[in-house]
């Protein structure tokens, strides 16, 4: 009797009380919901908490797992290295030996280094490919070595060029032994400093924060015609390569090697998954959507990501902002483009949230989940009475109420239905049709008199006689 009433009390990391009885630890109800601290947790969960919440209603499906949580071959096959490239062999050889030791189907690099530059190449497997191309166009950063052809009286006047002068949207031809073509080109240098420089042997020690496609050897020959002196790079490393660095789990090739030959001989998973990181480490730095496990299939499969699937949105999204949808267990789905802000994603009841970009999830890894509503049951009906063709649109036995009940999002700006079954069809101004895609692309608009069935044959004459002008021009 005497401890319960010395009860202890004690605060909670949440602001409520724990008491301590002789039964145990108690919580006291609190009027409060208490904070879930996820800031210590990994890849695109991290800082969840954040996240602005449109609902919380939803069916957990037991399909998909943690990215930490995969099984080795899946692990793998949605897998990123960040590896430290050895001078000399070329990143094409590099990336197609890495292939070859983990024996996956496909490989890709972030960026091709020069032979003789080393440092933060990221090498996609399988599905990571997918994001290849966004890795390719990320920022870059370099180390480097500068060589000076003649002796420098003031060394301001070198850290003055690298800081001051270049800096921002600089004139760029590639350099003589290239593998591209040699035209001017705009890169832009972000940032760029002055290290180190030993007047002696007139050599500088320099770092530089740049757009990718950028030619560091241009930069420093540009640094010696600014100092008057001429000069040339002696040695690169590249330092950071996207959102990964020298400091995010980089690894050698002999790493690599070594973590599969011990899986081979011991079983053992621990090494080759220290080495061979999930894809969500590249994804990061974007803004994240997180979806209902009931739409993830229809994502896979190509669907536009409306606003009822939609879970938790990130803060300060913008029309056009890349982000990333993800389930709530945190693995990738797929990097789109947003068509609505974080402002409307709270307000609105309706419309398309995100164009997808690139699907990265694999199809069917959850079960499907569309066409279990009640109006997409009563359109199943309505094909298999005749009442809709088979591609369901409407024809001339097609309900009213049906027409002014059922909206079509597949349209962009659906046109107001009265009573009449016949669809009315846009086209755009002067001829020219857009590409769905979101490209600057336009091209001449389909007509009866271009797309006849009687001028294919010519089209297709036409088609094989250009073909066989270009394979000609190419063996001469």
């Amino acid at each position: 009797m005497g401890s319960d009433s010395k009860a202890k009390k004690r605060k909670a990391s949440d602001g409520g009380a724990i008491v301590e009885t002789s039964v145990g630890a108690m919580i006291q109800p609190a009027s409060h919901t208490p904070k879930l601290d996820t800031s210590q947790w990994p890849l695109l969960l991290k800082n969840y908490h954040e996240l602005h919440i449109r609902t919380a209603h939803y069916t957990p499906l037991p399909t998909g797992s943690s990215p930490l949580a995969r099984t080795l071959p899946q692990h793998l096959s949605y897998g990123v290295i960040n590896l430290d490239k050895p001078a000399n062999p070329s990143s094409h050889e590099v990336v197609s030996w890495i292939k070859r030791i983990l024996r996956v189907e496909k490989t890709g690099h972030s960026g091709t280094l020069d032979p003789k530059v080393t440092g933060c190449l990221i090498v996609c497997l399988d599905r990571a490919t997918r994001l290849v191309k966004a890795q390719q166009s990320a920022g870059k950063e370099y180390i480097g070595v500068l060589r000076l052809h003649d002796a420098l009286e003031d060394t301001k006047v070198l850290q003055r060029a690298m800081e001051t002068t270049l800096r921002g949207a600089l004139f760029q031809r590639p350099p003589l032994i290239s593998a591209v073509k040699r035209q001017l080109r705009i890169r832009t240098i972000y940032d760029s400093k002055l290290l180190e420089f030993d007047a002696e042997r007139r050599l500088g020690v320099f770092w530089v924060q740049c757009e990718a496609g950028t030619y560091v050897r241009t930069l420093c020959v540009h640094a010696g015609l600014l100092v008057g002196t001429g000069g040339h790079m002696q040695e690169l490393r590249r330092v950071k390569s996207g959102v990964l660095g020298e400091a995010d789990n980089m690894v050698t090739m002999h790493d690599v090697l070594d973590a599969q030959h011990v899986y081979d001989q011991t079983r053992d998973e621990t090494y080759l998954r220290r080495v061979v990181m999930p894809l969500e480490v590249l994804l990061t730095n974007y803004k994240r959507l997180v979806v209902k496990d009931s739409c993830v299939n229809a994502i896979c499969y190509g669907a536009k990501f409306m606003i009822p699937g939609l879970l938790r949105f990130a803060d300060g999204i913008e029309m056009g902002t890349e982000v990333v949808l993800m389930t709530t267990k945190g693995e990738a789905i797929a990097v789109a483009i947003a068509q609505m802000t974080t402002a409307v994603m709270a307000t609105c009841d309706h419309g398309v949230v995100a164009k997808i970009k690139r699907v990265i999830m694999e199809r069917d890894v959850y079960p499907r989940r569309w066409g279990l509503g009640p109006m997409a049951q009563r359109k199943k009906n309505l094909i298999k009475e005749g009442k809709l063709d088979k591609h369901g649109k409407p024809n001339d036995q097609t309900p009213s109420d049906f027409l002014t009940s059922y909206k079509d999002f597949s349209k962009s700006n659906p046109p107001a239905l009265s009573g009449s079954s016949e669809a009315i069809v846009e086209t755009p101004a002067e001829g020219m049709e857009v590409d769905d895609d979101g490209d600057d692309k336009k091209r001449p608009a389909d007509d009866g008199s271009k797309g006849s069935n009687e001028d294919a044959p010519k089209k297709k004459k036409d088609k094989k006689d250009k073909k066989k002008k270009k394979d000609k021009k190419n063996k001469e």
